[in-house]
This record gives C-alpha cells, structure tokens and sequence, in this order.
C-alpha cells in the first residue's frame, strides 16, 4: 500500500482487518520508497496513491510498471474519476477507485484485481467508452495534454506557483515554465486565470 497518509493507510488497515485473505504485506508513503521496496520484494497488488511526496501520479504508475511489469496496479484517490481515471487505466493500472468508497468496494476490488481481472466503476467504464469514440479533433482541449502537462494544468488550477510545482514534480522551474507555455498553446488559453476558469467549467477541480 502506497500512501503518504498515516491516518488513511490507518483506515485502510481497519477496513481489511476482518477479510482474511487479504494481508498488507507492506507500506509506504512517497514514491522513492516505493520503488525500492518493489525492487527488493514481491507482492500480489499494489494499492497506490496518486499524489505522493517525490515522483508521483501517472509518471510513478509508469515506473512501477517498468519495475514490475506483472504487477497488478489499484489506484486508490481522492479525485473523481473525471481527473485520472482514464489516463491511469491507460498507463498500465487494472482498477481505479476513488477513497470515498473504499469502505465499500476496497476488499472486492482487491480480491477481483489479485485474481487478474479489472475493477471498473460503470462511471470509469462510460469515460474509457467516451475516450475510446470521440476523434482527436473531437475531444476537448484538457485531453489532448500529455500526462505531465495534465498534471502541471492540474497544480497550476489549485494555487501552486511556479516553484512550488517545480520542488513537487522535481523538476526545474524552466522546464515547468516551457510546460505552462505549451499548455496554454494546446488549449488555446491565456493564463492561470483562463485556466481556472476552463478547469471549472469542465469540472477539473477537485473541491473536496
């Protein structure tokens, strides 16, 4: 289990104390240290966060598809499925869950996934249909970002300045500035404001 959050990988540990055939073999809480356990053990699945200390969202899903390729992948967030869901499944992850029901799905998706099946919520099921027919010229601005730009859109809308994304992404802040620049290229917006404002329009933000 891959989260920064002690309380929450607490209530994980609550919710899966009375299913006994499923044991946390391990945790972690940022993504360097989960690429090293997953060099030096072997597990069934990996429950993972998206947001993370360090490496994290699609660009940590990708390398722990490197590191282990056979490795079945939940992703557990607290965003909406509209945010990830289908860049997630697309990056090689078999499920997508958002915390708000892991008191209720968690168990089944995890016994369903460790099986090698996939856990798909009928609204991540309606999204991956909707990407799969819609033609490039078809799709909206937001979707045609590459998964790092979709990220940086992402942080730039909730209030991180250009630094700040920068010390998060471990990147420089001239890289992360030319990102922004191509940004507002492919969607054709002016700034942080337009930004804000496409982000809510089309129900970006995640305000819980």
């Amino acid at each position: 289990m891959a989260d920064d959050h002690p309380i929450f990988r607490a209530g994980i540990r609550h919710i899966l104390q009375p299913h006994g055939d499923i044991k946390i073999a391990a945790e972690v809480e940022n993504g360097v240290d989960l690429v090293d356990k997953l060099r030096s053990s072997n597990f069934d699945i990996l429950v993972l966060d998206m947001n993370m200390p360090g490496r994290n969202g699609v660009d940590l899903l990708r390398q722990v598809r490197l590191e282990a390729p056979r490795l079945p992948v939940l992703v557990l967030s607290s965003h909406k499925e509209d945010l990830y869901a289908v860049r997630t499944i697309k990056a090689g992850a078999s499920g997508y869950l958002c915390k708000d029901f892991a008191s209720s799905d968690l168990p089944e998706a995890i016994r369903k996934i460790a099986a090698g099946g996939k856990f798909i919520t009928p609204r991540v099921a309606e999204l991956i249909a909707m990407d799969m027919s819609n033609p490039v010229s078809d799709m909206l601005p937001h979707t045609l970002l590459s998964n790092r730009e979709y990220q940086i859109f992402l942080l730039i809308v909730q209030g991180a300045g250009m630094t700040e994304i920068a010390n998060q992404l471990n990147l420089s802040v001239k890289t992360v500035s030319t990102h922004k620049v191509r940004i507002k290229e492919k969607m054709q917006l002016s700034g942080t404001p337009d930004f804000v404002k496409y982000a809510l329009l089309h129900g970006l933000v995640d305000d819980r």
